[in-house]
């Protein structure tokens, strides 16, 4: 017997049809689809097309260049993220593999983008030959390598700082290895980790010049993109063309802001550690959309089963390894002694590699004098981490304690830190020409452009995800000024502030070599130092120069970062943990 009624058959006929929310959501989504695919399109064409169609200055071709750049920025983002998730896990998850991936990580984001240009432009265009393909691949890992490290780094510092009691709660639930790191530590890393998506973003724009523009040795190798019609403009004087590039970059980054990170942030909100309500929350206009639509839920709803099935299966309850040396069988200690005595070997033949390959075209008086340019360099990123860390800590707590605030400066966040310092060469290189500056002090602002960022959107993110419950209690307790600053807020942010330090001085390092030796035109200004160093050899296509460079700078970030940098993130594991 049929027990419908007719409301309950009106209702059903109701929902199967469009919404009037899914009558906006539909074009938007179908319109993303179509740039896409309009996009890779034009990826597929042979290599010559690059050298018919040549860059131009026409404010006409904008869009598509936004277009191809948005989508190498997208791609090496997706990269980037599953970079993360595998590395960082094996980082935070073995003991053994921290002590080699992280000071790894230490030497990967100090390499400039210029060093890995230069040894990986002729393998992406060997491994697609005669096609645009294995350029743009080429431009992919350019950028990817300007925004992997920092979300390797946030989300490690967040799988290092789970709570105690959550980790005790999964444990209880007898949950596998892959539901914890599903329902437990991708969750409790999100918030942090979208923050450095966001800085990833526009750290791609910082080098996006870099990466669309190749010059190596003989080889030139030039992209339709903003990037190159940013150095064509800067090689023309075009101030207008310069004009123009800044006001397509503006406009796409007002897109993804609004399309992609600002639904990613208030959703990535629920993820909070939190044990009160939260009363007040990010919105998006666009997530609204999304989630009020009924056939964009219907889908979504198919691909959360399908990723439930996937990802949501229980895995045999495997035994959770420990770190605390002081437990280790006799038989771990000699593997570890086993691995310890592989990574020497490693690491000797690689310094006995890298000495062979220097030495046989240098001296070392070039090696003396590359250290020396180091240490000069090594004083600027010193100085001005101090000087970005004085203005942003506050400004950063500021803005993530108020998300309604954030909502309103996070696209100005992003344009800020994603403009590019080559724009700001023609007034660097005019004012340095004209008033007869020092350009090893006035470049040095240059540098600032990629160091300060990595350390606003870190303490923006710590500020964000620290607990309501926590911010009441020093309400409560009237905490207010050099108190409340010291014994709530500063220790709360702390270990985002490590992160975002640690990778604002790789971002410091790689800012060197478009920031220490510019131009304008036919005018150079180069200031002393490795950066300045690097980007000349690079130019020439001197490989035991760029060797040694690179060399001298990782060797520098390693001993920073492990007299420094390491010994604070330990003790924020283990005293500034939220439990």
């Amino acid at each position: 017997m049929n027990t419908q009624t007719p409301t309950t058959v009106l209702s059903a006929v109701r929902g199967a049809l469009p919404n009037r929310w899914d009558l906006v959501a539909f074009p938007l989504i179908l319109g993303v689809i179509f740039l896409l695919a309009f996009g890779a399109k034009q990826t597929l064409g042979p290599i010559e097309t690059l050298q018919v169609t040549a860059v131009s200055l026409s404010p006409a071709n904008l869009p598509e260049y936004a277009l191809r750049t948005i989508l190498r920025m997208l791609a090496a983002l997706v990269a980037s993220l599953l970079f993360t998730l595998v590395y960082g896990t094996l980082a935070a998850k073995s003991r053994r593999a921290e002590l080699v991936l992280i000071p790894i990580l230490d030497i990967l984001q100090s390499v400039p983008v210029l060093g890995y240009i230069s040894f990986t432009v002729v393998f992406f265009l060997a491994l697609f030959p005669g096609r645009i393909v294995g350029a743009e691949f080429a431009a992919i890992f350019a950028i990817f390598t300007s925004q992997a490290w920092n979300m390797t780094f946030s989300f490690y510092q967040s799988l290092r700082t789970l709570p105690e009691d959550l980790q005790e709660a999964t444990l209880n639930f007898r949950f596998s290895g892959w539901q914890r790191f599903w329902r437990l530590e991708v969750p409790f890393a999100m918030p942090g980790l979208v923050w450095n998506m966001m800085m990833s973003m526009s750290g791609g724009w910082f080098f996006v010049v870099a990466s669309e523009a190749i010059t190596v040795g003989n080889k030139t190798i030039t992209l339709p993109g903003i990037g190159s019609y940013v150095a064509l403009a800067i090689q023309n004087k075009d101030l207008g063309a310069v004009a123009w590039a800044v006001g397509a970059m503006t406009l796409v980054i007002i897109l993804y802001d609004q399309l992609m990170f600002r639904p990613l942030v208030a959703w990535a909100d629920k993820f909070r550690f939190e044990q009160t309500a939260t009363q007040s929350v990010p919105h998006s206009w666009f997530l609204q959309i999304i989630q009020r639509s009924q056939l964009v839920q219907r889908a979504s709803l198919t691909i959360a089963g399908l990723f439930r099935d996937t990802f949501g299966f229980r895995l045999p309850r495997l035994p959770v390894p420990t770190l605390n040396v002081s437990r280790l069988t006799p038989a771990s200690r000699i593997i570890d002694f086993i691995w310890y005595v592989i990574i020497a070997a490693a690491a000797i033949w690689i310094a006995w590699t890298i000495v062979s390959f220097v030495a046989a075209e240098l001296d070392w008086k070039n090696v003396l004098t590359t250290v020396e340019l180091g240490a000069i360099t090594l004083l600027r990123v010193v100085v001005l981490i101090a000087l970005a860390t004085l203005v942003w800590v506050p400004l950063g707590v500021m803005i993530g304690l108020r998300p309604q605030l954030a909502e309103r400066l996070q696209p100005l966040a992003q344009f800020l830190a994603a403009f590019p310092a080559n724009l700001l060469f023609p007034v660097a290189v005019v004012l340095i020409v004209r008033f007869n500056l020092n350009p090893d002090i006035w470049l040095s602002i240059l540098m600032i452009l990629g160091t300060q960022w990595y350390i606003l959107f870190n303490v923006i993110a710590g500020a964000s995800a620290f607990p309501s419950d926590l911010k009441e209690a020093a309400t409560n307790f009237r905490m207010r000024g050099w108190q409340w600053w010291r014994t709530v807020m500063l220790p709360g942010i702390f270990p985002y502030y490590i992160t975002g330090a640690i990778t604002a001085s790789g971002g410091a390092w790689n800012a060197s070599i478009v920031s220490e030796a510019v131009s304008w035109g036919k005018t150079h200004v180069t200031a002393h130092g490795l950066g300045a160093y690097i980007a000349q050899a690079t130019t020439a296509g001197d490989y035991p120069k760029i060797v040694l460079g690179i060399t001298v700078m990782s060797a520098f970030v390693i001993l920073f970062n492990r007299l420094l940098w390491r010994p604070l993130y330990g003790y924020a594991e283990r005293n500034l943990r939220l439990t």
